[in-house]
């Protein structure tokens, strides 16, 4: 996949309709972030979080959840409505034990305004969730799976992605079916009928607990954002 520029995505809009969502949909990649210079991590801007510190952990970016805080999310230079996004996350053994047990990493489709959907993966439980967070802060767990081989503990590599696209043809015609991946598995997947409740575009990654998360250490890597194809 080519490298391309900083500038070429400050502001990149897509809009991806009248295509197929199943699992095999062919995609093409039109975004990837290694993490490996100043120019690269300068690309991520951060969409949530009262207090969130961040820097460069060895070719990542690293993230620091602050004081009276439970998630910091960040956000890619993408928006759109059908988009597949990927990275490769980290929960730093650094995090303080009492916040590892319910710590998450994430990545985040159609973001903005405080709602999204979600996949979720808790490092410590090997539990996955897909969820849609609304903006009142609702929370809708769309599956859950637990016990999951792919999900890496402490300081282990958590290959996730996540793809959300509008169904086209059909009965289901405006739903919004999500597939969730890890380590390449297709681990959690559901259809929504009410995809029109999030209004936002951004795509992006987090780190975060269900309760105050201070102190968790997260890196994320590998963000790679793709469409459909043909778009």
């Amino acid at each position: 996949m080519r490298r391309l520029r900083a500038a070429t995505f400050a502001a990149v809009l897509v809009v991806a309709l009248g295509l197929a969502s199943s699992a095999g949909a062919a995609l093409i990649g039109i975004y990837r972030n290694p993490m490996e210079s100043k120019g690269q991590l300068g690309q991520i801007a951060k969409l949530s979080g009262e207090r969130c510190g961040r820097g460069s952990g060895g070719h990542a970016l690293k993230v620091v959840v602050g004081k009276q805080t439970r998630e910091c999310s960040y956000r890619t230079p993408v928006v759109g409505r059908d988009l597949e996004i990927a990275a490769t996350e980290r929960l730093l053994g650094a995090t303080p034990m009492a916040v590892q047990r319910s710590a998450f990493l994430a990545v985040d489709l159609r973001s903005g305004e405080g709602s999204h959907y979600q996949l979720a993966v808790y490092p410590l439980q090997r539990k996955v969730q897909l969820r849609k967070v609304l903006t009142d802060g609702t929370i809708r767990y769309l599956d859950i799976e637990k016990n999951v081989a792919g999900v890496g503990g402490a300081d282990r590599a958590n290959d996730l992605r996540l793809r959300a696209f509008n169904i086209t043809s059909g009965e289901e015609r405006g739903n919004c079916q999500l597939l969730g991946f890890v380590g390449g598995e297709l681990v959690v997947e559901a259809t929504d009928e009410g995809a029109g409740e999030l209004k936002g575009r951004a795509s992006g990654f987090s780190v975060g607990s269900a309760k105050v998360a201070k102190g968790a250490q997260a890196t994320f890597d590998n963000v790679v954002v793709r469409v459909p194809s043909p778009f």
